[in-house]
């Protein structure tokens, strides 16, 4: 049974030095801050690697951050992997839960978020998330 999470978040991106790799390519680097609210009340911590083109509204990014805290009652942990672009304005989500990341009552968790961003930068997530095997 696939279950539908939803609620807003906060999220703060501190700049991090690049790896010389990651300069020469002219990507930045972000360390990961958020907090989860609503049917998933949670922290995370990752890394994002981000580069915009010259072209207005067009980026791409990649990530990884672990989520801690409580989704629908169960506790526990798990990773989320993005992968996303945006093309002229037009955005290409993919965020997934890297499979067998969850831990505790989140075990056996996978799932899809995607991420809204209102035209005053309010931050708001839907997470389609199937549960097998766990309890709250």
């Amino acid at each position: 049974m696939v279950h539908i999470a939803s609620g807003k978040f906060d999220v703060q991106l501190s700049p991090q030095p690049a790896t010389e790799a990651a300069s020469q390519a002219g990507l930045g680097r972000m360390a990961i801050d958020k907090r989860f609210h609503g049917a998933l009340e949670a922290v995370s911590a990752g890394e994002m690697l981000a580069c915009r083109s010259a072209v207005t509204g067009s980026a791409g990014y990649v990530a990884m951050e672990k989520v801690s805290g409580t989704l629908d009652g169960h506790a526990g942990s798990f990773v989320l992997q993005h992968s996303s672009t945006m093309e002229r304005g037009v955005p290409t989500q993919s965020i997934t839960v890297v499979p067998d990341s969850a831990t505790e009552a989140l075990a056996g968790l996978a799932g899809r978020m995607t991420i809204d961003i209102a035209p005053g930068g309010a931050h708001s997530y839907r997470f389609d998330y199937t549960l097998s095997g766990a309890a709250p």
